[in-house]
């Protein structure tokens, strides 16, 4: 072999070495993009929406946005606003089965593409407000079992509230349901108020609501189902709707109302989730921020104060008494920083459906720009990874249902 040859082969695998090393190590840009893609994804968790079809169309919004990894969960809802008719996502039994596998199965084939392909898959939140009653999105009327309202249950002897919590829970299971946006641990003021007047109250008396709360805690807590407390601080005594608008309980609120939370909270068999109200309460935020936006009432009080650690979830971020005094952009921000986790676009009230990835990208502006901790992020995605890990196999709750009748 001539020396030019010699030296010509030394020269390209040298070259060779120095191309495969540009390959294995991603560039700064490339390192960028990485974190980026990351943390929207992060952002995207914190995100559950509702949307229409009672079947899960290929290229449909809500198709999309799950395989492009821009949410961590579903509301479902038997009735839709916009439409004013019962034709949004629930049918009856059957339907509603295949409708949370076909959005489970999507999910878990996107977590496939996942940044960090090292981490456990875990599924989706598919969530309704199954209180009972008149806030009843699995009603008898589509073939479910009959519920009771919230005043009702509270009448029925222990061993039969026990039993319809049981069935409730084995209801959720059954349709492939993993979060339930209830029980209501608002306290029953006069028969004018937006709560009364749908029964959705347990009671007058604190105990009483804490007495019927845990029925629920502990049954959804044994078929692995994540329940939420709300109002938080309280919306009980508020006449008016914050569907509809701006709601003050300054002058009616008391201080009473934060007792189903501070002795729920404490139990072993607790609700992983808190859902705030979209109250003024200048009691405990003089600024007059609804409790959704206010730092002084999520992280000051219900997480400084009550030490409260899991996942404090908004309303819906579309009711009017948000979307009629804030932007979107504002309201986001003031949310996240107050101690907000996951966010809820119901997709009820806007005219348009809300394209979760403007809100990733809304929220990302943020972080890049100081406004928003990454380190908020961080722990809201912690804390709903967390609970993911806990949610429903439903295989096995079924069987832990079961065993407990």
């Amino acid at each position: 072999m001539s020396i030019f040859n010699h030296f010509t082969i030394k020269l390209f695998c040298v070259l060779l070495v120095f191309a495969l090393s540009a390959c294995s190590f991603p560039s700064k840009r490339q390192e960028e993009s990485i974190a980026e893609t990351s943390m929207k994804e992060k952002i995207g968790q914190m995100l559950t929406v509702g949307f229409d079809g009672f079947v899960l169309e290929p290229n449909s919004p809500i198709a999309l946005a799950i395989q492009n990894r821009q949410i961590g969960g579903v509301i479902l809802f038997d009735y839709g606003l916009k439409r004013q008719a019962y034709q949004r996502n629930i049918r009856n039994p059957a339907q509603l089965k295949r409708l949370t596998t076909a959005l489970q199965n999507m999910a878990k084939e996107a977590d496939q593409y996942r940044v960090n392909s090292a981490e456990s898959s875990y599924p989706l939140i598919i969530a309704v407000d199954y209180e009972g009653g008149a806030v009843d999105r699995l009603n008898s009327r589509y073939g479910f079992p009959k519920t009771y309202s919230a005043q009702q249950f509270s009448k029925l002897p222990a061993k039969q509230a026990e039993q319809q919590a049981k069935n409730m829970a084995e209801t959720l299971v059954t349709s492939g349901i993993n979060v339930n946006f209830a029980p209501v641990v608002d306290l029953l003021y006069g028969p004018e108020t937006f709560i009364a007047r749908k029964e959705r109250s347990f009671s007058s008396i604190p105990e009483k609501v804490e007495e019927s709360a845990e029925f629920f805690s502990r049954a959804y807590g044994k078929a692995g189902i994540a329940c939420a407390y709300k109002h938080f601080p309280g919306h009980g005594s508020a006449v008016g709707d914050t569907h509809l608008g701006f709601v003050d309980v300054t002058d009616t609120w008391k201080k009473k109302e934060l007792k189903p939370y501070q002795y729920l909270l404490a139990q072993k068999d607790a609700c992983p989730i808190v859902m705030t109200a979209h109250v003024v309460n200048r009691h405990l935020d003089p600024s007059g921020k609804p409790a959704t936006l206010s730092k002084a009432i999520i992280q000051g009080k219900l997480r400084d104060e009550m030490g409260f650690q899991g996942i404090v979830s908004t309303d819906c971020m579309q009711m009017s008494a948000i979307a009629d005094n804030y932007s979107l952009s504002e309201a986001l921000k003031l949310s996240i920083n107050a101690g907000a986790d996951m966010l809820i676009f119901s997709n009820q009230q806007s005219p348009v459906w809300q394209n979760p990835a403007d809100v990733i990208d809304l929220i990302y502006a943020h972080v890049k720009s100081g406004e928003i901790k990454s380190s908020r992020i961080e722990s809201a995605y912690q804390r709903i990874i967390h609970l993911k890990k806990k949610l429903s196999d439903v295989d096995k709750n079924i069987a832990n249902i079961i065993d407990t009748q």
